[in-house]
């Protein structure tokens, strides 16, 4: 399906990240797993891929750098002549009230979460406004719609992102780039992992499917907007949620 395009997925080492990275590697997509403190990791997604007949390599970057992306994304586009789909999935929590949250927790947050996105989408426009195509997938998630209590950081970052996806996908619609965003519910990650049973069975008393989804749920949903099928969707956002945000 993705033969011979070239992918970037941000925060691949694990989790969602992870499962997208392995999903456009079977549909035969060259998968540029990034990575910022997870070496290890990353490099046994790009084993994962190559073992099923993939192509992929690692490379690390702290999104939230400007500079730093920059210098990532443009050798990328150096290495390979273009890049057809960018994935931004990089995220951290630092959750808290918002009465006890430092500035500190704020801005880590909103720098990866929400700045990271920018500036991967801003290091990507000028090639894919060049080659006239080129496919945005931006992972928000189900409390930058609803909301979620000790999480203002995290609510205001992925708010942001619906923003700025449907921003971006108004500016470039007209030069063949879609920008569309993917609101997960609760995934079952090592994040949902250390919930205490009493929070997992309150969270499940919200989804109407009464389950957790699992990555790749996500990952078919970035799988299918990557597509070409899904050439004539943009500034959308895809819940991907049990029905808890509908």
């Amino acid at each position: 399906m993705l033969d011979g395009k070239i992918a970037v997925v941000t925060g691949a080492s694990r989790g969602i990240g992870r499962a997208i990275a392995f999903r456009l590697g079977l549909e035969r997509a060259t998968v540029i797993v990034n990575y910022n403190g997870s070496e290890e990791k990353a490099l046994q997604v790009v084993k994962e891929i190559e073992e099923k007949g993939g192509k992929a390599e690692a490379i690390a970057c702290n999104v939230s750098d400007y500079e730093a992306c920059g210098a990532f994304l443009e050798g990328v586009i150096k290495k390979y002549g273009k890049l057809d789909i960018l994935i931004n999935n990089a995220g951290i929590t630092r959750d808290n009230l918002l009465m006890k949250m430092s500035e500190e927790e704020f801005d880590a947050v909103i720098n990866t979460n929400l700045k990271g996105v920018f500036n991967c989408m801003k290091h990507v426009s000028r090639q894919m406004i060049k080659q006239r195509g080129g496919r945005i997938i931006n992972i928000s998630s189900v409390s930058g719609i609803l909301g979620n209590a000790g999480q203002a950081n995290y609510c205001a970052a992925k708010a942001g992102v619906i923003g700025m996806t449907k921003s971006f996908a108004r500016e470039s619609a007209s030069r063949g780039i879609t920008v569309n965003a993917i609101a997960p519910g609760y995934i079952q990650t090592d994040m949902t992992d250390v919930l205490s049973d009493s929070v997992k069975e309150a969270t499940l008393n919200q989804i109407p499917m009464k389950r957790f989804g699992t990555p790749e749920d996500i990952a078919a949903a970035a799988v299918f907007l990557a597509s070409d099928p899904a050439g004539y969707i943009t500034g959308q956002v895809i819940s991907v949620d049990g029905g808890m945000a509908m």
